[in-house]
């Protein structure tokens, strides 16, 4: 199923008759209920906290911009500021010390400099696009064997550092490929041997590294792990603080708004089957853009969301192979005169649908940006198509070879519905040549679309197996081989996808940061919610914990 949420029972042939045999779901309830419909924001806590930002934030800046500060500090100085989701604040400062840095770099200069330092400067260069050569690593290998000296094995900030640098890697960086491993093997043997916050540091690594994280809550970890880092300055200690408390209560008052829209068009009593995960939604756009600037693009982008997992939820755990086919042709219509061929439960959802992108068209079509809205309607068509194609395959037990799977599977990841929809709100960075580049399907967008389908087959395939078919199924069919190789194989594209991923942040770019920063984060977002189970349909630890510590908890004070 799609990466909003895998299948919850395969599609049954039915009968016309007056009483259609349904699937039966049974869909575990939410568990937050109406708590975020009750905040009530305070402006004046807001201005409060934005005004108290600004002295921090000169003196953050003056120390990005000190020339006399030694190079590795400035760049341990950045790798923070980057960690604790301040970097938009100091984008222009920070490039420019970067731009200066890297032309000066020189290997020689890394000759006397220990595992950790050079690690942070690995990072501090390559989260921010530039291409600082591997080779830096080459002086912890012996000459001999070409393995990594065991000596490092005792520096473990160091290794903490390595395996966090390995997730950077680009295609043909075999170092990386065999830092990740050796560092992984070597953390996981001494993690329970640890303590105080080295060993919090490196078991929040091993279970998620930085770079596959959702950017808001790892922002929020590394504050709380990361203290000796964070207090170096008083002025980032000060900063990260209010920024956290300045988001937690923009973010509360965009997640009432939108619970309280989910709430007003009464999906959970006319659609009463849907998995009700407004927060999860939400949860998850956040993930995909959290600086201040894009507060409508979260709203309007959770929206279209919610109305995927409606569709979604109606496809594959109540309509009937008939009423699919039906809706299908209604959606690609898109004219409320088909509301007339549907089933009855589904037309106000339908008309819902219609009437929020028709605003929203309206609207866009003021400042001359309709174009992204019309984007995200085809793309909403296409999955429907592609909802139908599934439920064809499922209702004649068919098991579509994996080019075939692939094709449309792609398509039902949701992949391409969400991230044209964040492009919605982002206002006038999403030109006419910006769409034409997403249109253009380049290559970071397919590797992204790519660990959205197969991220989420992998880790339900257990649980689907003779319900839907998977990619791991249609793996295993195509080419004959056993589902661990099958597993081990689908690993294997995601991990090469990736590596695509990093290459395609680097600079030159094609497009902007601000652009590619979705496509990115929605393939992190797809490692948060299935790297252990489907933490969608069944919200219960991962999505839980992060709600729980970004809307429900305090923030730091």
């Amino acid at each position: 199923m799609a990466a909003v949420g895998a299948s919850a029972t395969l599609l049954t042939n039915t009968k016309s008759t007056a009483e259609p045999v349904r699937p039966v779901a049974n869909f575990p309830p939410s568990v937050w209920g109406d708590l975020f419909l009750s905040f009530s924001l305070d402006n004046s806590m807001m201005e409060e906290y934005a005004e108290a930002m600004e002295e921090p934030k000169e003196q953050v800046r003056r120390f990005i911009l000190d020339l006399t500060m030694d190079s590795n500090k400035k760049l341990s100085l950045i790798y923070t500021v980057h960690r604790l989701g301040l970097t938009y604040m100091f984008l222009k400062e920070i490039e420019a010390q970067l731009d200066r840095l890297f032309k000066e770099f020189s290997l020689e200069d890394y000759v006397e400099l220990d595992l950790y330092t050079i690690s942070i400067n690995f990072q501090a260069f390559r989260h921010l696009g530039y291409k600082l050569p591997c080779d830096v690593f080459n002086k912890f290998k012996n000459d001999d064997s070409n393995t990594f000296k065991d000596s490092i094995t005792s520096d473990v900030r160091g290794m903490l550092g390595l395996y966090e640098s390995a997730q950077l890697r680009l295609k043909g960086e075999k170092i990386l490929d065999e830092a990740s491993a050796f560092a992984e093997t070597k953390l996981k043997s001494l993690v329970n041997t640890l303590e105080g916050s080295l060993a919090q540091q490196v078991k929040q690594s091993l279970r998620r590294p930085f770079h596959q994280g959702m950017p808001m809550v790892e922002a929020r970890l590394y504050f709380s792990n990361y203290q000796e880092e964070c207090s170096a300055h008083d002025s980032i200690l000060k900063l990260a603080k209010l920024h956290f408390n300045y988001l937690q209560l923009q973010q509360k008052e965009e997640l009432r708004i939108v619970s309280q829209w989910w709430k007003d068009m009464r999906f959970q009593e006319t659609t009463p089957y849907i998995r009700d995960r407004v927060p999860e939604i939400y949860l998850w756009i956040l993930g995909l853009y959290f600086e201040p600037r894009y507060s409508l693009a979260r709203i309007i982008a959770t929206k279209i969301t919610l109305f995927l997992v409606v569709l979604d939820d109606t496809y594959d755990a109540y309509a009937t192979i008939e009423e699919i086919r039906l809706l299908t042709d209604a959606i690609n219509r898109w004219d409320i005169s088909a509301m007339n061929q549907i089933p009855e439960y589904i037309r106000p959802f339908y008309k819902i649908l219609l009437d929020e992108y028709a605003e929203l068209e309206k609207q866009l079509a003021k400042e001359g940006r309709a174009n992204s809205v019309i984007a995200s309607k085809e793309a909403f068509q296409d999955i429907a198509r592609g909802y139908l194609e599934e439920a064809e395959w499922a209702n004649s037990g068919y098991v579509a070879s994996f080019p075939e799977y692939m094709k449309n599977g792609l398509i039902t990841s949701a992949y391409n519905v969400i991230s044209k929809s964040a492009l919605v709100g982002m206002g006038e960075i999403v030109s006419e040549d910006a769409l034409a580049w997403y249109e253009s399907h380049p290559q970071i967008l397919q590797a992204s679309e790519l660990i959205s389908r197969l991220q989420d087959d992998v880790m339900t395939y257990q649980r689907e197996r003779g319900q839907s078919a998977t990619g791991v199924d249609s793996y295993i069919k195509t080419y004959g081989v056993s589902e661990k190789v099958a597993i081990d194989e689908l690993k294997e594209m995601i991990e090469n996808a990736w590596k695509e991923i990093n290459d395609g942040c680097l600079k030159p770019r094609e497009v902007s940061m601000d652009l590619l920063a979705p496509i990115l984060n929605l393939a992190r977002m797809i490692d948060v919610v299935y790297r252990y189970d489907d933490g969608f349909t069944f919200p219960g630890k991962t999505l839980k914990e992060y709600i729980t510590l970004l809307f429900v908890g305090s923030s730091p004070m």
